[in-house]
């Protein structure tokens, strides 16, 4: 037995999900991701002496402005007017790094998942950009959601 997509219509084609009867619930998204990177550039990072300038302030300001722009980025998803969007990094020397977890909130009909992701993705990239000069082997990984609320699903934490 198959699921059927809702992002389908009865023909396969793509359609945006009509979420016109749901209700308006306050839904919030956790997600995080993780910008391996050299004990230099770490330190670089934290100390402030980055050639580009603001390391964290910019990709926190990216990480929103990425939450912001998720509708113009994923095809299907609703614009949503989200009421906050919070970008924090914790650094880690083992593995060595910044684990960066964005929050997304919204009172809405449809769920901020694909906001908090996305804001997570333009953090990561932005730190990438901002250090690139100096550690052009950075990766990230492990992005991924680890909490939801709001909504007919209602509660989601990641194992």
């Amino acid at each position: 037995m198959s699921a059927r997509l809702s992002h389908l219509n009865d023909k396969g084609e793509a359609r945006m999900v009509d979420v016109s009867e749901k209700t308006v619930t306050t839904r919030t998204a956790i997600a995080e991701g993780f910008v391996s990177m050299s004990p230099a550039t770490l330190d670089m990072i934290l100390d402030g002496t980055a050639p580009k300038g603001d390391v964290l302030a910019t990709a926190r300001i990216a990480g929103i402005t990425g939450a912001k722009k998720t509708a113009d980025l994923i095809p299907l998803c609703h614009p949503l007017s989200l009421t906050q969007v919070t970008i924090d990094f914790t650094p880690s020397r083992e593995p060595c790094g910044l684990r960066v977890e964005a929050t997304a909130k919204v009172d809405g009909k449809t769920g901020v998942e694909m906001e908090a992701l996305t804001a997570i993705s333009v953090a990561c990239l932005t730190l990438y950009d901002m250090c690139k000069a100096v550690d052009r082997a950075m990766s990230f990984s492990g992005i991924r959601l680890i909490e939801k609320t709001g909504g007919r699903s209602g509660f989601y934490r990641a194992p």
